[in-house]
């Protein structure tokens, strides 16, 4: 049997998603992360002062930059380390608009992402036919919440791979996610 081919979205393919997107990789799932907004963008020295970046611009020119600006700041507040987990993952952030790969489970991190990913899917010609099952996880965006749902991600995974008919499993596996986890994920069916 093939193995089911996942996709972990966010908005900037920076925290949420690869924070799935590494340990789903660790586990030997075949993933994919990607990001659905206008650009990548990260903190900045303040509220108003974000670093932003094209997709496609590498972790390591992005470390890069945020060491020269202040490494004292974007150490302290986690993105150095992010940026270098990243670097480990994959060689840079990908925009979800851009990808062609076709996926059988995407997992976004925000319901906003969630929308935007349905969107893409719903405009797209459709190809083939296959299903593919859009789940979304409501997490805040920062380094302990991506911490934490990342394994949440996991199990979920695990759940909808294990599955011999996950679509006729659906209601249950979503049921036993939310007795475990005490959320219950928004999610919807598109077609390739």
């Amino acid at each position: 049997m093939l193995r089911k081919r996942f996709a972990m979205v966010c908005a900037s393919n920076q925290n949420r998603s690869m924070e799935a997107h590494n340990l789903l990789k660790d586990k030997g799932f075949c993933v994919s992360s990607y990001g659905v907004g206008s650009h990548v963008k990260l903190p900045g020295a303040t509220a108003k002062t974000p670093n932003s970046y094209v997709f496609g611009t590498s972790y390591a020119f992005i470390l890069d930059d945020l060491k020269g600006k202040d490494n004292e700041l974007y150490t302290r507040n986690g993105l150095l380390p992010m940026l270098e987990r990243n670097m480990r993952v994959k060689l840079a952030p990908e925009k979800w608009q851009h990808n062609t790969d076709n996926f059988d489970f995407v997992v976004t991190f925000e319901e906003s992402v969630f929308v935007k990913v349905v969107d893409d899917l719903q405009s797209r010609e459709q190809q083939s036919g296959d299903s593919v099952l859009v789940v979304n996880l409501n997490v805040k965006d920062n380094h302990e919440e991506a911490a934490l749902a990342a394994p949440q991600a996991l199990q979920l995974c695990e759940m909808l791979e294990a599955a011999e008919d996950w679509e006729s499993d659906l209601d249950g596996i979503v049921d036993r996610f939310q007795e475990k986890f005490g959320r219950r994920p928004l999610y919807s069916i598109c077609f390739y």
